[in-house]
């Protein structure tokens, strides 16, 4: 089983918190982590936007990535939020095999 990265972007850091603790309350993702702060510019509805955002970043299982992105979109204020991932190639195994127990199917906690 491999498993992803998951790079979001969120209206505020309250909503990334509450997107976070859902996340990972229903074992969709073992981890997030949640940086404040990041200024974007981005097109929407023809014209350039500036605006402050806060990215979350899942680590999840490449299985869950569908029902990942399902709720976030049920859950996000916007209209087209942004979820997008990225395979893990490598890494400390230890924390891959962590991963897999911690979210949904992946193991004794996870299959709770």
């Amino acid at each position: 089983m491999s498993e992803s990265f998951i790079y979001i972007t969120c209206a505020s850091p309250d909503e990334a918190e509450t997107i976070g603790a859902m996340l990972v309350e229903r074992r969709l993702a073992a981890c997030v982590n949640i940086l404040p702060g990041m200024r974007s510019l981005y097109w929407w509805r023809g014209k350039v936007e500036r605006g402050e955002e806060t990215v979350l970043i899942a680590k999840t299982r490449d299985g869950l990535v569908e029902p990942l992105t399902d709720a976030v979109k049920a859950a996000h204020g916007y209209e087209v939020p942004c979820v997008v991932s990225l395979p893990i190639t490598g890494g400390n195994p230890d924390f891959l095999e962590w991963i897999r127990t911690e979210t949904v199917g992946g193991g004794e906690k996870g299959s709770r």
